[in-house]
C-alpha cells in the first residue's frame, strides 16, 4: 500500500469473527485510497487476517473484562490503562483522520484514546442487543451504524444509522453455480452445517448421525465445517457411522474453510449458530437458515438475533435444548420436501440482505 495517501484511518475490532470480518470489509474498502492501520490483539485471529492482507498491525494487549470484583479484575484494569496509553501513542504517531470500531473488548482502549485525544471515531454493532463497549462508549461517536433497527433503542447517540453489517464484496459477485464449482460440487441441492470457526459441539455430534442418510438416500450434497477443536472426534465417529465417507463426492468435511464465501453461496440450506455476521452472510447468499443459537452467548444476543429473523419468516428456529438427530432430520426435511417453504424463506432472507452496507459505512467515515 502506498505511503503517499493523504488520509489515514485506524480500524479496530477483534476476538471473534463477528467483530473482525465487518472491520476487515470496511478496511479493505477504505484502503483503496487511504492508508489503513489495523488495531487489535496480536494473540487473536485478527492479527493473522490483517497481516495476511498487508495491513500494518498495531497491538493492544487487552482481554475480556472479568465479571467479578477480584484480583483478576484489578490486574485487567492495569492492562486496560496500559492499552489506552499505547493507543494514545499510536494516534500521536500516525495521526489518523478517524477511527472505525466494531465493538468488543479489543476496540475499547482505542475508543478511550479517541475521547482523550479528541480524535473523531465511528462505531458499528452487529447484534440486536449491542455489546457493552458499544452501549457505554457510543455516546461520543460521530456516527453509530447498526445491523438491526431493534438495536437503536440501546444506543445513546442521535447520529445512529441502520446500515446492516458490512460484508465482503465477493458475496455480490459470485453465483451459486460458480461457488459449487470452486468446491468441486455438482449444481444440485446443497446443505451446509457449521458452528462458526471454532465449531459447535452440540451441532456437530447431532449432525454426524444423519450425514449418511442425507447423502446416500436423499441425494443432498453436504458441506460440514466442524471447527478445529472438534474435527478429530467427528472424523472418528464418521469412520464408525459412515465407512467410506472420504470417497463420497457429495460430502465435504473440514475443520475450517478459508473460502466461506463459496461455502455459503453454494448452499440452499444452512444449519448454523446465530451470530450476527453469520446471519448477514447467509442473507447475502440467498440460503434458507436453520438457526440453533448458542445458549450462553453474551446478553442472549444469538437467540434475539434468530428470533428477529423468525418474525420476518426468514429462518427455521431451534433451541439447543431440543436438538437431537430426529429433530434436526425433521427440520431439514421440512425444507427439502417443501420447495414452496424453502423458496419463501429464501425470498425473505434476500429481502433482509443489505448489500450496500460497506459503501454506506465508508461514506460516513469519510465525512469525519
Amino acid at each position: 500500500m502506498s505511503e503517499t495517501y493523504n488520509k489515514v484511518y485506524f480500524v479496530t475490532g477483534g476476538g471473534t469473527g463477528g467483530h473482525i470480518y465487518p472491520a476487515m470489509a470496511v478496511a479493505d474498502a477504505l484502503s483503496e485510497n487511504a492508508k489503513v492501520y489495523y488495531v487489535g490483539n496480536k494473540r487473536n485471529m485478527e492479527h493473522e487476517l490483517a497481516t495476511k492482507k498487508g495491513y500494518k498491525f498495531l497491538h493492544v494487549g487487552i482481554s475480556g473484562m472479568p465479571r467479578k470484583l477480584n484480583p483478576k479484575f484489578f490486574y485487567w484494569g492495569i492492562r486496560l490503562v496500559r492499552a489506552i496509553l499505547y493507543s494514545i501513542r499510536y494516534i500521536k504517531k500516525y495521526k489518523p483522520n478517524a477511527v472505525f470500531a466494531t465493538g468488543g473488548y479489543v476496540s475499547a482502549p482505542m475508543i478511550f484514546a479517541c475521547i482523550i485525544t479528541k480524535t473523531p471515531y465511528m462505531m458499528h454493532d452487529c447484534d440486536i442487543m449491542p455489546g457493552l463497549v458499544t452501549r457505554r462508549l457510543s455516546s461520543r461517536a460521530k456516527y453509530v451504524s447498526l445491523a438491526f433497527e431493534k438495536a437503536k433503542k440501546y444506543i445513546p447517540n442521535k447520529h445512529t444509522i441502520i446500515t446492516g453489517n458490512p460484508i465482503r464484496p465477493e458475496f455480490t459477485t459470485i453465483s451459486k453455480e460458480d461457488a459449487r464449482k470452486n468446491l468441486g460440487l455438482k449444481n444440485q441441492l446443497t446443505l451446509t452445517i457449521m458452528g462458526g470457526s471454532q465449531g459447535a459441539k452440540a451441532i456437530n455430534n447431532t449432525a454426524v448421525e444423519i450425514l449418511k442418510e442425507f447423502v446416500q438416500d436423499v441425494g443432498v450434497q453436504i458441506i460440514f465445517q466442524t471447527g478445529k477443536k472438534n474435527y478429530k472426534d467427528i472424523v472418528e465417529k464418521l469412520k464408525l457411522i459412515y465407512p467410506g465417507w472420504e470417497q463420497e463426492s457429495g460430502l465435504i468435511v473440514k475443520p475450517y474453510f478459508s473460502d466461506m464465501i463459496s461455502v455459503l453461496k453454494a448452499s440452499d440450506i444452512v444449519v448454523s449458530r446465530a451470530g450476527s455476521l453469520s446471519i448477514s452472510e447467509i442473507c447475502a447468499s440467498n440460503a434458507a437458515p436453520i438457526f440453533i443459537p448458542y445458549p450462553h452467548a453474551a446478553a442472549n444476543h444469538q437467540r434475539l438475533n434468530a428470533k428477529y429473523l423468525l418474525e420476518k419468516g426468514a429462518c427455521v428456529y431451534l433451541d439447543e435444548s431440543e436438538l437431537d438427530p430426529n429433530m434436526l432430520r425433521k427440520l431439514i426435511h421440512s425444507l427439502i420436501d417443501n420447495p414452496i417453504k424453502l423458496n419463501y424463506i429464501k425470498q425473505n432472507v434476500s429481502m433482509l440482505a443489505k448489500l450496500d452496507a460497506t459503501d454506506n459505512i465508508v461514506n460516513l467515515i469519510k465525512k469525519l
